[in-house]
């Protein structure tokens, strides 16, 4: 089973954040697109050729981050959106933060 085809499990504050290697197998799931960031968070950057379908995109990946109850954060600007995903309770990544990369791939 893909990432895009799992459901974010929300996370209790209890589980630790992953480390190296258990992020690598996760990071190698999803798009090259997204980049580590210092083992806290992932980033990608998508291009659009205005501001009106860089919204639009705002607002559909934004509907799967409420589907799944894991919430991306999101730069928005004109031709341009970055998302950044981590799991704020604890501050680092869990497998849900790359599930939530792969369904906004699907986009």
């Amino acid at each position: 089973m893909g990432l895009d085809e799992k459901k974010c499990i929300p996370c209790s504050g209890e589980v630790p954040a992953l480390t190296m290697q258990g992020i690598k197998p996760l990071l190698s799931q999803v798009n090259d697109g997204w980049k580590l960031i210092e083992e806290h968070h992932i980033e990608r950057e998508f291009s659009f050729p205005n501001f009106a379908e860089a919204l639009e995109f705002v607002n559909s990946a934004g509907a799967i981050c409420e589907q799944e109850n894991h919430h991306a954060d999101f730069e928005l600007s004109w031709g341009r959106v970055k998302v950044s995903i981590f799991t704020h309770k604890i501050n680092g990544l869990v497998e849900a933060d790359f599930i939530l990369a792969a369904k906004i791939d699907n986009i």
